[in-house]
């Protein structure tokens, strides 16, 4: 897991299918062959934490199970 500062060009950000909207707590994610990038919605300019594929998948297993 990385922060970066830079960020790949041509990332296509997509924001979580959780966020509703009204400007509360938002994450987006941008998907390459090797790497998910993860950004605060509000702060597009911020930090960019890097992860792994599989780092990502066992997150967001974790998460659902939290639910």
């Amino acid at each position: 897991m990385t922060v970066n500062s830079e960020r790949p060009a041509k990332l296509v950000w997509v924001k979580s299918s959780y966020s509703a909207g009204d400007g509360g707590q938002c994450v987006e994610i941008a998907r390459t062959a090797g790497a998910v990038h993860v950004r605060d919605s509000k702060r597009t300019t911020g930090p960019v934490l890097t992860v792994a594929p599989m780092e990502w998948t066992a997150f967001l297993r974790m998460a659902a199970e939290r639910d």
